[in-house]
């Protein structure tokens, strides 16, 4: 695929197998190079091809993982971390073979420090764990991407999801970060004061470096009180642009919006089907509001003004929390209850974003664009904070679809950036966009060039993801 970088790499075969057959006396049975098992370590929900690795190694601790990261850099073999394998834009690969580290097993919450509102975690802890172990504590962790994926991944691919646009992404919640660095050396990045003067800003060098730079073992995160008020609706609108206007109004008036999701009309047909719903197929918002209950009242009050202002309608609101689960449960598999739209055709799921004053121009363009060039492509957004997702629908047999979805990614990829956005708002680089960080960033690829030569110069953490031409 022309817009996906994922042509195989120069290949160490004689590193590889020396390094594999040291660390299987090391690590006997947790080492696996069954197809099966290697294909899932290489496995991308997108329509990139899946490159597996020659191992797997499942580890249980950060001096673990250095043993490992030791022996494949007198080797010079790849390693690519893996988690619970989410990444969209083919993170996961082994373009040029190598060991993939599975730290899915590092799954202890090690500290809770309730009155300093943060938690330390193993790599391999999830989202959704986290919160189980937390409900008794009255906090909770705000950063939702859908999937359950660990907190690992999500600081390496700097996550975001349904509720950045009022706690913001992984970079501003993620206080420091344990990892072990391509030399070998175990690093902690930042103590777990809330602010610091002291040095370069490693904490966030390695949240979304995609496992180039560091492979993350532990992180301390920020922790949120649980409100005491959770309001959730459904407001539909005449028109996308509408609720984009609805939203940009929204959040210029300074309305704290929980979360708020844009599904068009396409979306909510399949939503529908897929959960056995009945919400009117129109462009929707899935709206969230936490507070007390006077001040939720209250933005529920100034939200529904704006909305309605703007033709939105047949408001469904939900503060029971299993009503809310059901809505968002919805709303989360959105990916999946989009497939169904065309049996049998491979989901491209992309993202953009795009700054909120341009969300409305960029998602109607987006829109004429798919309507013109006859291609099933429903619209999600996170329109909070102006990113927005087209999941493409393409047949992998047809040539001449596939060149035909390619320049439409192309174009939306380049209409973001012109309008002073991205080419992605939360999937990552991968191999997927590195095509396009050179548009975004310019002359600070060579920067990225070059702190990837000096961190790691024998390229073996993830080699060929994120930086172009490297």
């Amino acid at each position: 695929m022309a817009l996906a970088d994922a042509k195989p790499m120069e290949r160490n075969e004689a590193g590889i197998q020396t390094a594999i057959s040291i660390l299987k006396q090391r690590f006997s049975e947790r080492l696996q190079t069954g197809k099966d098992i290697r294909e899932q370590h290489g496995h991308t929900i997108t329509y990139i091809p899946n490159q597996p690795p020659d191992a797997v190694i499942f580890v249980k601790t950060t001096h673990e993982v250095q043993e490992i990261v030791k022996i494949c850099l007198e080797y010079e073999v790849p390693i690519i971390p893996f988690g619970v394998g989410t990444s969209l834009e083919g993170g996961l690969n082994a373009p040029a073979g190598g060991i993939s580290i599975d730290l899915s097993q590092m799954n202890k919450v090690l500290e809770v420090n309730p009155e300093d509102l943060d938690c330390t975690v193993e790599a391999g802890v999830t989202r959704e764990d986290l919160n189980t172990y937390l409900r008794d504590s009255g906090l909770f962790f705000p950063i939702d991407p859908g999937a359950n994926a660990t907190l690992g991944g999500m600081a390496a691919t700097r996550a975001s999801g349904t509720n950045a646009v009022r706690y913001g992404t992984m970079r501003e919640n993620v206080i420091s970060l344990t990892a072990v660095m391509p030399n070998g050396e175990i690093i902690k990045t930042a103590s777990r004061a809330k602010k610091s003067a002291a040095g370069y800003d490693l904490t966030r060098l390695l949240v979304g470096s995609e496992g180039t730079l560091g492979i993350i073992t532990e992180i301390t995160l920020r922790l949120h009180g649980i409100p005491e008020q959770i309001s959730s609706a459904v407001v539909t609108f005449p028109s996308v642009e509408a609720a984009c206007n609805t939203t940009i109004l929204a959040i210029q008036s300074g309305i704290p919006i929980a979360r708020i999701e844009l599904l068009d009309a396409l979306y909510m047909k399949a939503v529908n089907d897929y959960s056995n719903l009945n919400y009117t197929q129109a462009p929707t918002l899935f709206t969230e509001f936490h507070g007390s209950k006077q001040y939720v009242s209250e933005q529920i009050a100034s939200f529904s003004d704006i909305a309605q202002e703007f033709g939105g309608a047949d408001f469904q609101w939900a503060e029971k929390q299993e009503d809310r689960n059901r809505l968002w449960k919805a709303r989360h598999n959105a990916f999946y209850a989009g497939l169904n739209l065309r049996p049998g055709a491979k989901g491209i799921a992309t993202d953009v974003c795009v700054p909120i004053s341009k969300l409305a121009d960029c998602v109607i363009e987006t829109q004429q664009d798919i309507e013109e060039n006859n291609l099933i492509a429903p619209i999600l957004g996170h329109v909070g904070d102006g990113n927005f997702h087209a999941a493409v629908l393409i047949d992998m047999e047809n040539p001449k679809e596939i060149e035909q979805v390619e320049a439409f990614i192309d174009r939306l990829h380049k209409r973001a950036i012109k309008m002073n956005g991205t080419c992605t708002g939360e999937h990552g680089i991968g191999q997927g966009k590195k095509n396009y960080l050179k548009l975004e960033h310019g002359a600070g690829c060579d920067i990225m060039r070059m702190i990837k030569q000096a961190i790691d110069p024998k390229n073996i953490f993830n080699p060929g993801k994120v930086i172009p031409d490297f």
